[in-house]
């Protein structure tokens, strides 16, 4: 399990560093967008902070899954952010849903994994 949580840990910390450093870098060419999904992102591009917010907690908690520091804060924080992703993939852009998909399960996955940090918020 531990191994497994490792493995787990460090792929999603690369993911999400990649996809947080290629966007203040613009590594990438911008994708082709239409539909519903171009005024969501003419949206989200109109709010000026979302998008540099979000892509700044996937810097950090990338940062935590990479160094294995303050894992089960950064577990919570980008719990919301592939939830948005897996939801903006499976109803507007389904090319990357098998990504998304593996991002959130890993999410839980690493959630299941630190269970025990979260014990002290349930009680009450």
């Amino acid at each position: 399990m531990k191994i497994a949580t490792l493995i787990v840990r460090v792929l999603i910390g690369l993911l999400l560093l990649y996809a947080s450093i290629s966007y203040f870098l613009n590594l990438m060419p911008e994708p082709e967008v239409n539909g519903n999904f171009k005024a969501f992102n003419l949206g989200l591009v109109a709010s000026t902070y979302l998008m540099p917010l979000a892509k700044s907690i996937e810097l950090l908690c990338g940062l935590a899954f990479l160094v294995g520091r303050y894992v089960t804060l950064a577990n919570i924080l980008i719990l919301p952010i592939t939830v948005n992703i897996l939801f903006i993939n499976y109803f507007m852009t389904p090319d990357g849903l098998a990504i998304a998909i593996l991002l959130f399960i890993g999410n839980l996955f690493l959630i299941y994994s630190y269970r025990n940090n979260y014990k002290s918020l349930f009680t009450a």
